[in-house]
């Protein structure tokens, strides 16, 4: 085996994507998910019929206890955690003077205090072994914004500010920390809008289709090979040219 991983919102989109791509390079995946109990035992069947190694655990990465618990479960069954990975995330279409406090305590909950306490609780095992990888999944709104859509870019920007903060303060235990920041991709996300909409999103974007949950699959799984050991702190935006 390579290396464990954990993934975070891996049921389905791009976190169900990254996953199957580690555990296809013969790595330990841990596949964290919440509700999507469905989605979620689709992936594990194709995972078990190519007999790779992974484990399902079920935890609401806004709550801390539940996620240290996640953890201690992985070094339990593999005895290490090399790699995290920060997908797990909800999105709301909403004007901002309609976003109720308890929308944007729900938001900043999951998008950003998630990553905050899945990275705390795997850095009692990174830190002593002075080696990890660290990559959390933004989006191209937490660089420059989305009408209708402030408090997640919000908490996307959140993540931008933490990956380039806590790269300085891990560097020197070679712990590398960077972040995904995806454009316009194919997933569920983009399915509540109008056929018009998505029209006028794929004109902007410079290569003129949207992106896959494979090509940002191809960015993490980089981020966490050796090949990238020299990077850290780092915003890479695969958004197909939509922002230049």
């Amino acid at each position: 085996m390579n290396q464990t991983v954990i993934i975070t919102g891996a049921s389905r989109g791009i976190g169900r994507e990254i996953a199957i791509r580690f555990a296809e390079k013969n790595n330990n995946v841990v596949l964290n998910y919440l509700n999507s109990h469905c989605e979620i035992n689709e992936v594990a069947l194709e995972l078990e019929q190519e007999n790779l190694s992974f484990c399902l655990y079920r935890a609401d990465v806004s709550n801390r206890f539940e996620v240290d618990k996640m953890v201690d479960y992985c070094i339990k069954k593999y005895g290490q955690v090399d790699v995290l990975v920060n997908n797990a995330g909800i999105s709301e279409y909403e004007l901002f003077t309609n976003i109720s406090e308890d929308q944007w305590d729900k938001m900043m909950s999951v998008n950003l205090k998630g990553a905050f306490n899945c990275t705390q609780s795997v850095l009692k095992y990174m830190l002593p072994n002075k080696k990890g990888r660290i990559i959390n999944i933004s989006s191209i709104w937490g660089i420059t914004g989305a009408a209708c859509e402030v408090h997640y870019s919000v908490s996307k920007a959140g993540l931008i500010g933490m990956t380039k903060a806590l790269a300085k303060e891990l560097g020197p235990s070679n712990i590398t920390v960077n972040c995904i920041a995806p454009g316009i991709i194919e997933t569920d996300m983009i399915e509540s809008l109008t056929k018009k909409e998505k029209e006028s999103l794929r004109d902007q974007t410079v290569l003129g289709r949207f992106g896959t949950c494979g090509d940002i699959a191809n960015c993490v799984m980089f981020l966490a090979s050796d090949d990238s050991a020299y990077l850290t702190g780092q915003i890479i935006s695969p958004n197909g040219g939509y922002l230049i």
